[in-house]
This record gives C-alpha cells, sequence and structure tokens, in this order.
C-alpha cells in the first residue's frame, strides 16, 4: 500500500493540480497571457463550463467572444470534478415548488434534462473524446432513502422524465458489487465522462469557431462605462460592449458585489491504480454512483479502470491534511475489496454553495451578467446557464429572465456566519445521515 500519494493544494500557482484528469489528459494546449489592451464585443470571465458554453453558443450565434481565465483551462472544478453528467439542480423540484410555488417549479422542470442535452450535443458536434459512458445511479443504505428516491422518480415522471428505473437490493448488484445498500435508482440518461478532456475539448471549439481565449490571465477590476465595460486584468485590459462573469468559487475579490452570494467548499477524490479485473467485478454495469446522503460519497471506473472515489465537503473551501485518510474509509466501506490498493492520486477542489441550493444568475449592471452557485451539481447546470446567458445577450431572454427572477438568500449572518452556519447544518445533517434518517 502506497501511503504517500501525491496531495493536491487548492491553489496551484495557476497549473493544473497533480491530479489524475491532468495526468491523462489528452489536450496539452497553452493559451496565451493577455498583456496588451484589447477591445472586444463580448468578454466572457472564467474557463470552466460556465464560461466556455457561454463563449460556445454566442460564438455559434455569430458573436465575437474573448475568454479569459486566471489560470488554465477547467483548472478549478470544471477540472477535478467527479466527471457525473446527473440531471437536476442540488435543490430538488419539490424544494423549489416550496419555497418558489409550482410555476417556478414547471419551468425549471421543462429544462432539467437540457444541461445533459447540451453536453452530449457539444461532444458530438465537436468530435470531443472524453471518455463518454451512460448511466448514473443513486443509491439508497435505508427504506427512508428508497421511499425518496421512489418519490423523485414519480415527481420527475411529472415533468416528462422517464428514464429512471428503480433497483431492489439484487437489481443493484447488476451495476454495483457491494452491499453497503438496501437499493438504489438508475437515470439511464446520466452518464460520465472524463471532465478536464470535456473541458479542454470545449476549448478546442471555442478556438474552431474564432473565439479568442487568454490562460494566467487574473482579472483584477470589472468597470462598467456608459457604452463599454472595461475589465482590467494584472497586464492588460478587454474593452467589451457586454462582460459575463463565470468565476464561481474562484471570482475572489474581483468583483466584491458577488462574493458573498455565495461561499465556497471544497470537496476530495482519490484514484487507485488501475484495477484490472477488478475493476469490473467492483462496478460491472459501468455506470456512476452517488449515494443521497447530505454528506454523500460518489464513485465510477476511469476509462483505463481506476476507482475514483469522491466525497467529504470542507466549508470555506480549505484543503483536508490528509485526503487517502479522509477518504479511503468511506472507499474501503463500500468496498472492502480495495483494502490494500494503492492510491495514485489524491486531490481536492473547490465548488460555490449558494443558501438554497438553487444556481443565481443575473447582472450587476445592463452590461454585466454572471452565472454560478451550483452548490455541486455544476457539470450539466453550468451547461444549461451558459446557454440562456447567451441566447439572453443575443436577445432571446424569456429564460433568462425567469432564472433572474429567482429570489437569492443571502447566508445568515453574512460573511463571518456563512461558514459556522453551514458547518452546523453539516453536523446535523450529517448525524440524520448516521441515524439512517
Amino acid at each position: 500500500m502506497n501511503h504517500n500519494p501525491r496531495h493536491i493544494p487548492i491553489y496551484s500557482n495557476g497549473q493544473y493540480p497533480d491530479s489524475y484528469y491532468a495526468a491523462s489528459r489528452n489536450d496539452h494546449t497553452e493559451y496565451p497571457t493577455l498583456q496588451n489592451d484589447m477591445t472586444a464585443e463580448i468578454c466572457v470571465v472564467g474557463g470552466g463550463y460556465s464560461g466556455l458554453s457561454t463563449a460556445i453558443h454566442l460564438l455559434e450565434l455569430g458573436h465575437e467572444v474573448v475568454l479569459l481565465e486566471g489560470a488554465r483551462i477547467g483548472w478549478g472544478a470544471s477540472g477535478r470534478n467527479g466527471g457525473q453528467i446527473v440531471n437536476g439542480l442540488n435543490a430538488g423540484l419539490d424544494k423549489i415548488q416550496k419555497a418558489y410555488g409550482a410555476d417556478t417549479a414547471a419551468f425549471v422542470g421543462g429544462l432539467i434534462t437540457r444541461g445533459n442535452d447540451i453536453i452530449r450535443r457539444v461532444i458530438a458536434d465537436y468530435h470531443i473524446e472524453c471518455d463518454l459512458k451512460n448511466g448514473n445511479i443513486y443509491v439508497g443504505h435505508t427504506e427512508a432513502h428508497m421511499q425518496g428516491l421512489r418519490n423523485k422518480k414519480a415527481l420527475w415522471a411529472q415533468y416528462g422524465m422517464d428514464s429512471h428505473e428503480i433497483l431492489d437490493r439484487t437489481a443493484l448488484k447488476q451495476y454495483i458489487n457491494s452491499n453497503a445498500y438496501l437499493g438504489g435508482m438508475i437515470d439511464h440518461s446520466g452518464g460520465h465522462m472524463h471532465p478536464l478532456n470535456l473541458a479542454l475539448g470545449e476549448a478546442r471549439a471555442l478556438t474552431q469557431l474564432g473565439g479568442k481565449i487568454f490562460e494566467h490571465t487574473l482579472v483584477t477590476e470589472v468597470t462598467p462605462a456608459q457604452d463599454h465595460v472595461l475589465v482590467l486584468t494584472d497586464q492588460g485590459s478587454v474593452r467589451a460592449q457586454q462582460v459575463v462573469l463565470c468565476g464561481n468559487a474562484y471570482l475572489d475579490k474581483a468583483v466584491p458585489t458577488l462574493r458573498d452570494r455565495v461561499m465556497p467548499a471544497s470537496t476530495q477524490i482519490v484514484a487507485t491504480e488501475p484495477l484490472g479485473d477488478l475493476a469490473n467485478e467492483l462496478m460491472p454495469g459501468g455506470a456512476c454512483v452517488e449515494d443521497v446522503r447530505y454528506i454523500l460519497d460518489y464513485y465510477r471506473i476511469s476509462a483505463d479502470g481506476r476507482l475514483l472515489f469522491g466525497g467529504g465537503t470542507v466549508y470555506g473551501g480549505t484543503d483536508p491534511a490528509d485526503i487517502e485518510a479522509k477518504i479511503r474509509p468511506n472507499m474501503e466501506k463500500v468496498f472492502p475489496q480495495t483494502q490494500g490498493v494503492n492510491i495514485d492520486y489524491a486531490w481536492s477542489g473547490n465548488f460555490a454553495i449558494s443558501f438554497s441550493r438553487v444556481p443565481q444568475m443575473g447582472e450587476i449592471h445592463p452590461r454585466i451578467k454572471f452565472a454560478h452557485g451550483y452548490s455541486g451539481h455544476g457539470v450539466t447546470g453550468s451547461h444549461l446557464f451558459g446557454q440562456i446567458l447567451a441566447n439572453a445577450i443575443h436577445g432571446n431572454t424569456t429564460e433568462y429572465e425567469r432564472f433572474k427572477a429567482i429570489p437569492w438568500l443571502p447566508f445568515p449572518g453574512g460573511r463571518a456566519l456563512r461558514v459556522p452556519y453551514s458547518m452546523i447544518g453539516s453536523w446535523w445533517y450529517g448525524l440524520r445521515d448516521r441515524l439512517g434518517m
């Protein structure tokens, strides 16, 4: 057993963390750093999925786009996540209906699979190689969990989702060779992929469409004027007609107005050594998995036969001292067969949580729009929001205005208390998980 896997700090001077994804990426293109002043019709800030999706859709609509990334394309959550294509938002449709009404729930329900569709369309149109596979499974430990899955299946069916199938303990064994669960529910329309290779492929698509990308270009200030917006960077500037802010958890101090709307939180993943025949023994069905607890596990088998196992949440976005020590016990509890296997990679990354767990879209100026706060469900949500933002800039504002109108809720006590508040909430829901509630 390897007791010294490479533990990855959240910040790494703008270079990719030494993750499995970075080690297995299939594109090593390095984009230039902006070192002068330029003009553009639209400037997108952030080279993750939200920014890439926005830029691709704008370019497909005939607009001129410059994208600025403070580190590398996909450096943040888009290149570090579990790689799971999961339909829906963090906040369920039942919670959205309770908080915002049936009309809003119906609106969101009508869009709930579109992010998935966008990902698959972009992969096909631009021939992106990212190990796309079908199927994602939600698993439950208790009868209460299983009833929740049955309720979710029935609720989603009301919005046209007919791709879910309830799995009892025996049926689940077709996909997961573990005794940890009472059952589960598979979404046959979901799936998983190599997240960094998806982001890098989308960057290639962006440039093929005529867009420009600048990496290692940290935005320091965004200042609106009467007929333009000036985006200042550490070495240059962009004078644009419209700006879209897609920095999410890593926007930092560049736009103070947005800083307190979300809270960074980190999650951790380990990648085992290639497991050979054991990989198919553990997960014969090829789907990815997440459990339904608040403090959840999520995992899948990579294209080269590694178990990628993630979980845990650290509020405030700090990195645990020993990622393997945190994640490995959970992995071995689910799969005792992995005791003694080597961990080759262990890394961490930030995502942005909104208080309501509903992502936010809006504007801080008529020329400055933003999207953020996917709360751990950003793979599909970011692609959807990118399309909606692009459509709004192009003149079709219907869906944008609906999301913009959804109220956002501040964290109680503001910045000083958002981490302690969430830690208390995490403790409470973690207790519920342990009690099987």
